[in-house]
């Protein structure tokens, strides 16, 4: 399942969401593909987006969750890397 937090988190200038998926890095790879999300956006376990993608990714499927909802699917999915794993 592919999910997404809120728009929180402030850099350069605008405020940014994570988008993730509990399932396989596969499946968040081409939900961002098809959906307009730069590679470069991927970081670790992860990609962020800036928030004027929130709604459009949500519409496509994106289920919206808290960040420590987020985080805790991807623990128990097994995929999450923190900085030191990178």
């Amino acid at each position: 399942m592919i999910l997404i937090d809120p728009p929180a988190v402030p850099a350069h200038g605008r405020m940014w969401s994570h988008l993730v998926s509990d399932t396989s890095y596969d499946e968040l790879h081409e939900f961002a593909a098809a959906h307009g999300i730069p590679a470069r956006g991927f970081e670790r376990d992860h990609y962020d987006v800036p928030d004027q993608f929130y709604i459009r990714l949500v519409e496509a499927g994106a289920v919206p969750v808290s960040s420590r909802e987020l985080v805790g699917r991807l623990v128990r999915a097994g995929l999450r890397r923190r900085k030191s794993e990178s």
